[in-house]
């Protein structure tokens, strides 16, 4: 599934995110979808989520599929 289509992210599944602060190294950020951020159906650098825990970040991973 591409993590670019909003389609593709759900509330509840899991994910690896990049916060922006780690754009340039690429750290990437475990967690599950709380929320979305991006309102437009697709984004070229991935979806802008919130994980549980507050953090924000764009999807350039999806590990789990519900």
């Amino acid at each position: 599934m591409n993590p670019k289509e909003r389609k593709n992210i759900k509330v509840g599944l899991h994910v690896n995110i990049i916060q922006k602060q780690d754009q340039r190294t690429g750290v990437k950020t475990e967690g599950i979808v709380e929320r979305l951020l991006t309102n437009s159906s697709s984004h070229p650098h991935g979806i802008k989520v919130m994980i549980e825990g507050g953090t924000v970040g764009r999807v350039c991973d999806i590990l789990e599929s519900k």
